[in-house]
């Protein structure tokens, strides 16, 4: 055994040492964890910048299955943890593997966007991303490369929305919200703490209505648009008129098992699974 793989070895056995579940290597190398004999890991979908046609990065999301070879939704992962302590920890356990498959085995070179339970951010008071920004450091990765993705139903309370994003920005970390519709809370009285990233729905950005001002408002305050659901080319066209920063949706890529870094200017690209496609990080959203 090599120094490197020696290094990652010793990583690899400090990460477990913190985790309360069961990490393995699988056979093509991915990370894989174990939650109530369900066996979890990890795909990424691209997440591409609309002025520089390129990856940006990835969102992460987690596939689960039970020990036999029938499928589990995530969310029916998540309703076995009927506990708060339980479901803080199997969170923590779908970022710990994100966070070491996209940086570590697939050595993926954007940002990380990964996404936390909306109980997890009642449950947890204080010190939001501690445990994971200790992960990222034994990984040798800043918080600032991990965008964290707040769920919508937090929009309604912006008194917890202000103490999650304060806590999470105060260790590195950027912001991604879900907009939601009208009932969100008026997001600008958020002022200094108003999130890094507003993601959208790719066919909410064709009705226009309140549209055209979130847009002015956000970028306004510094944050970028994702427009994230996009399944056809012209709702890639729409989406780039609007005023979008970044495009996510099956039409630019499948979540994938694979991310390889591709060519001297190190784009990323995606790879499919067997029987997938993969998309062309060039793609024309002309």
């Amino acid at each position: 055994m090599n120094m490197e793989a020696r290094n990652k070895h010793y990583e690899f056995e400090q990460i477990q040492a913190v985790t309360d579940h069961l990490l393995q290597r699988a056979e093509d190398g991915w990370i894989v964890g174990y939650f109530l004999n369900n066996q979890l890991s990890s795909v990424f979908q691209p997440v591409f910048s609309a002025n520089e046609r390129r990856v940006a990065g990835h969102s992460a999301y987690i596939r689960s299955k039970p020990d036999r070879d029938a499928v589990m939704s995530p969310w029916g992962v998540f309703a076995l943890a009927s506990e708060d302590a339980l479901l803080v920890s199997v969170d923590r356990l779908c970022r710990t593997l994100h966070a070491i498959n996209y940086f570590e085995v697939a050595s993926g070179q954007g940002s990380l966007f990964v996404s936390v339970h909306p109980r997890l951010l009642e449950s947890v008071k204080d010190d939001h991303g501690l445990a994971f920004e200790n992960i990222l450091n034994l990984i040798g990765i800043r918080t600032s490369r991990v965008v964290i993705e707040i769920p919508s139903e937090v929009n309604r309370d912006l008194r917890l929305l202000r103490r999650v994003i304060g806590n999470y920005r105060s260790r590195g970390y950027r912001i991604a919200v879900n907009h939601s519709g009208p009932n969100d809370g008026d997001m600008a009285e958020l002022g200094s703490l108003y999130p890094d990233v507003v993601r959208l729905n790719a066919s909410t950005l064709l009705q226009h209505d309140g549209i055209d001002t979130l847009l002015d408002t956000a970028h306004r305050l510094g944050a970028v648009i994702l427009a994230r659901g996009i399944e056809t080319r012209q709702q890639v066209i729409a989406a780039v008129r609007s005023g979008a920063d970044l495009l996510q949706g099956r039409f630019l890529g499948e979540p994938a098992r694979t991310v390889e870094v591709d060519g001297p200017g190190g784009a990323v690209n995606v790879h499919q699974p067997a029987g997938g496609r993969s998309m062309n990080p060039d793609i024309n959203f002309s």
